[in-house]
């Protein structure tokens, strides 16, 4: 149900599928005359075809799939979708051959892109729907979240309302007040500021509440993140939008990986990945939570999107992994493998990483093909979360 009109989407064609001219009977009779070569020919040739099948209904899957979210959930175009794959050969080069795409997320073109629109189409018209007039988020000082929630709020004529979490003690004067506090303000939202610790979505809530019996405000609340299984609907879109795209581009895909922090990007994608069958897999690199709980919040809130879009028990528990060692000191504190990340992929691609999620990503990334856990030849798609608004508030850090 989209609530503006459809732009134009440019969709691959499945490849055409071949099929062997020999009949099983013939096979069978001349089996013990064919030469190695040619019996190699014939059942590659079948190999090729039945993979080939498989990854045409994959394809059709997905098409089906992004149809039934338009027409079941109300969705507003805030992104510009679909977001470029682009291969990059000078960081695949240095990090030893292994083929290195970047889904640009960063691209989505919502207050300087980032993840969150895709998230937010589907929040912000769920808010429409309900008559909201106050849209209320929360997130840490330097939340991306905060930014593009309030840039939506501003392009929709909604008031915003955020509050910002001190997560890492900083009293550096570009943390607290410019990149994406700026870029708050300059959206007109207004803000409150919390300490480090509380239960954010609580005192959301709490606030929330106030709003309505205080002012008579429709009040609309987002989680941290936008990450419930509504917000979690864009990434199980961006999954069939990807799958188009490695059909179109011809792309046999070995791994997604991402920064992976209030779990909704992971929730969704793998929801969506167990949704048409594929086998690609999925790694996120946590930015904050211990290995064992980012798990568990992502799976827990991939169960609840699976049912959402009526294919409940599609993810198991096994299906979700995350490595949580490059998050060092934590949540918003930039490692040495996070500043060489954003060095590296600014040097060799030209593209931004930011200091709390993406180049922590991508800090995981480098180092699964430095230790060859992503080898040679393997193609791995790293999806750029956006972010780099941040960058200007941590000057500090690149001193």
């Amino acid at each position: 149900m989209d609530m503006n009109p459809p732009p134009t989407l440019s969709l691959c064609s499945s490849e055409s599928l071949s099929s062997s001219s020999s009949t099983a009977s013939s096979e069978e009779a001349n089996y013990k005359t064919v030469s190695s070569d040619h019996l190699s020919t014939m059942f590659g040739n079948k190999l090729k075809t039945a993979a080939g099948s498989h990854k045409s209904m994959i394809v059709q899957a997905a098409r089906k799939g992004q149809k039934e979210l338009n027409d079941k959930f109300p969705r507003i175009r805030l992104a510009q979708l679909p977001t470029p794959l682009e291969f990059c050969p000078r960081l695949s080069e240095a990090l030893g051959g292994v083929e290195i795409y970047v889904k640009r997320d960063d691209c989505t073109g919502l207050a300087t892109g980032g993840n969150k629109a895709r998230k937010l189409e589907w929040l912000m018209a769920e808010a429409m729907q309900q008559g909201a007039e106050y849209i209320m988020t929360q997130g840490a000082t330097q939340s991306n979240h905060a930014r593009q929630t309030a840039a939506a709020c501003a392009k929709l004529g909604k008031k915003c309302h955020i509050l910002l979490e001190d997560r890492t003690g900083s009293k550096d004067v570009n943390y607290n007040e410019n990149g994406n506090v700026l870029l708050d303000d300059l959206f007109g939202a207004t803000r409150e500021k919390r300490s480090g610790g509380l239960d954010m979505n609580a005192e959301l809530e709490a606030v929330a509440e106030k709003y309505r019996k205080e002012y008579g405000s429709k009040v609309y609340t987002i989680v941290g993140g936008g990450s419930n299984p509504t917000g979690a609907l864009g990434y199980v879109n961006c999954v069939y939008e990807l799958v188009q795209q490695f059909d179109e581009m011809n792309l046999d895909v070995d791994y997604i990986c991402h920064a992976t922090g209030s779990a909704g990007t992971q929730a969704g994608l793998v929801t969506g990945l167990k949704a048409v069958g594929s086998d690609i897999a999925l790694m996120g690199f946590g930015v904050r939570a211990p290995k064992e709980k980012q798990e568990e919040n992502v799976f827990n809130l991939a169960k609840r999107t699976a049912e959402k879009i009526a294919k409940p028990g599609i993810v198991e528990r096994s299906d979700v992994v995350a490595d949580c060692s490059y998050v060092g000191e934590g949540y918003g504190i930039p490692a040495e493998s996070t500043i060489e990340a954003i060095r590296m992929f600014a040097e060799l691609e030209g593209l931004l990483l930011d200091p709390v999620y993406s180049a922590k990503g991508a800090a995981g990334l480098i180092d699964y093909c430095r230790r060859g856990i992503f080898k040679k030849g393997q193609k791995i798609v790293f999806l750029h979360t956006g972010g780099n608004a941040a960058l200007h508030g941590y000057i500090n850090s690149f001193k």
